[in-house]
């Protein structure tokens, strides 16, 4: 699906303007058609002109849009209005012309919650559900509200992963870069100085001689280092875009040492905070678990999930499947028998959310303490050998000059 800007005349005259994502140009004068519009101009978007990232919205912009938008509601203020007011005020301009879009469709006679459908990068299944749920019960206002809340504690969790990640990475690039240019430029220019000095290689310490040898291995090999580096990574790529190869890694994330426990605590907050959010908003139970699938992140849980769905179709009880899925801890399990018992499974499950994105929290620190010094101790070695390395000669040679 393509994303189409487009120009058009209203019955009056007025020219309109705003975004839409639709299979094709003709699919985008029949939906204006439909609005009452005359198309004047449309176009497919030029993607090589936009440096904007994805839908070019993030969740800050969404999160506010929700929040004051919210306000406008409960003040009493008409719909088209909010909306009208929100576009024209919106900082970011590509958000700014979706909005617009959605003003449009609305005063066509398209409900909110199907003009919000026409953007899915922008407002995913989640967003539109939820708002297709306020506007049967009445609670548009709360659900925008609860909405902007959910989004900001989902974003959190993503920072959190993020952080997690960032450092470890930054700092194994660094190394990677500095041992490449000791490697490359530091060590040969060494190497020169120890044969103008009279330090042949045999009169070279072991140690010397052997990151000599590394070097002189790694600079005649740089190019196929390179192409296989590159090779590798579109192999990487390449499988992780395939449905096996992506299940695999899925996998491999929840079972790995260190980082598989903090993202098993990550999927049981997202997942806990999704489906209460959904149920509390008048979502139905099957509806809001195919949601949350989507949602999940991760192929495994993602499957997790469908089965407990399938398993809730054929009149189970969320509990017995959930355990059966492996995925999330039996003390999750319990809280979510004891809210199904009760018939507060939403409260339970925003409990369970609330403890595990504390959970989270400790275990990203805890994670980020345990890396830092082996990160640390790893570099220093590395660049400690080569330095032992190169100045052991060094002071054989002002030894012998001494002597002399």
């Amino acid at each position: 699906m393509a994303e189409f800007t487009w120009e058009a005349r209203g019955r009056t005259g007025e020219v309109k303007r705003g975004t839409m994502e639709a299979d094709n140009e003709e699919v985008v004068n029949q939906r204006l058609r439909q609005q009452q519009l005359a198309p004047v101009k449309v176009a497919k978007r030029r993607k090589w002109g936009d440096f904007s990232l994805g839908s070019g919205v993030n969740t800050r912009d969404l999160v506010t849009f929700t929040r004051l938008f919210a306000t406008m509601i409960d003040a009493g203020l008409p719909l088209v209005q909010c909306l009208e007011i929100l576009s024209s005020q919106q900082p970011n301009k590509r958000f700014g012309a979706v909005l617009k879009d959605v003003q449009n469709s609305v005063e066509g006679g398209s409900s909110f919650s199907e003009a919000l459908k026409r953007h899915p990068k922008v407002f995913d299944d989640l967003f539109t559900n939820l708002v297709a749920a306020g506007e049967t019960g009445g609670i548009l206002d709360s659900i925008m509200t609860r909405l902007s809340i959910y989004l900001e504690k989902r974003q959190k969790l993503i920072r959190q992963v993020r952080g997690a990640m960032v450092y470890p990475s930054i700092v194994v690039v660094i190394a990677g870069g500095v041992m490449t240019v000791l490697l490359t430029f530091v060590i040969p220019a060494f190497e020169n100085m120890f044969k103008d000095f009279g330090g042949g290689k045999d009169a070279l310490p072991a140690i010397t001689r052997l990151v000599i040898g590394t070097s002189r291995a790694f600079v005649s090999a740089l190019p196929l280092i390179i192409l296989l580096a590159i090779g590798i990574g579109s192999a990487i790529v390449w499988v992780y875009r395939q449905p096996k190869g992506k299940r695999f890694f899925h996998q491999a994330f929840l079972t790995m040492p260190v980082m598989g426990p903090v993202l098993r605590k990550i999927a049981v907050a997202r997942f806990t905070r999704t489906l209460g959010t959904l149920l509390q908003s008048g979502v139905p139970i099957l509806d809001a678990l195919e949601i949350c699938a989507r949602t999940a992140g991760n192929v495994i849980v993602e499957e997790g999930v469908m089965m407990v769905r399938q398993a809730i179709s054929e009149g189970k009880n969320m509990a017995e499947p959930l355990a059966a899925t492996k995925i999330f801890p039996d003390m999750v399990v319990q809280m979510i028998a004891v809210g199904e018992q009760t018939g507060a499974l939403d409260q339970m499950l925003n409990k369970v959310a609330d403890f595990y994105e504390e959970e989270t929290d400790i275990a990203v620190a805890a994670m980020t303490s345990a890396i830092e010094p082996i990160l640390m101790v790893g570099v220093g070695g590395m660049v400690g050998v080569v330095l032992i390395a190169m100045y052991l000669p060094i002071f054989s040679l002002a030894g012998n000059i001494k002597s002399d």
